[in-house]
């Protein structure tokens, strides 16, 4: 089985890109996890071993060991809440109130996003914020899985 020990950022060196050889798409459960099973597009499966508390980003690159082998990791869709808003201090209070709750954030200048959850929906929704439940990239804020955070938030 291939072993992936190593996250590689872009850009790539050029003999880098010429060992990228498969791709994989994960959700965010499976790019915080340091040890896990994955499957890649050819169907066959590789082990990821990470040092603890790396979160794998979308674009990021994972590599074996001696990196002869190296597999692109796109960001898979899952189910997450977005509130769009275009109010900037609407969407600071958003945040904030979600911040106090420890749940991992997307915050863009005009949307933050989460793991859908029914009940932060509606708090937002009595700020006034429209919330959409859709299926996208879940790409939180660097620190928000790191060590006391993982495993913390209900489902």
């Amino acid at each position: 089985m291939i072993i992936l020990t190593k996250i590689l950022t872009k850009p790539l060196t050029k003999t880098q890109l010429q060992s990228v050889k498969y791709c994989t798409k994960l959700d965010i459960d499976s790019r915080i996890k340091s040890r896990s099973k994955i499957v890649l597009n050819s169907g066959q499966e590789a082990g990821v071993i990470l040092p603890r508390g790396l979160l794998i980003r979308g674009g990021d690159y994972l590599a074996t060991e001696d990196e002869s082998i190296i597999i692109e990791v796109l960001a898979a869709n899952e189910n997450v809440s977005t509130a769009y808003c275009n109010d900037k201090l609407l969407l600071a209070r958003a945040c904030y109130h979600l911040g106090n709750r420890h749940v991992p954030l997307q915050i863009a200048t005009d949307f933050v996003r989460y793991q859908h959850d029914h009940v932060l929906d509606e708090m937002l929704t009595q700020l006034g914020i429209k919330v959409l439940v859709e299926q996208a990239p879940f790409e939180p804020e660097a620190g928000a899985y790191q060590s006391s955070a993982i495993g913390h938030h209900h489902h």
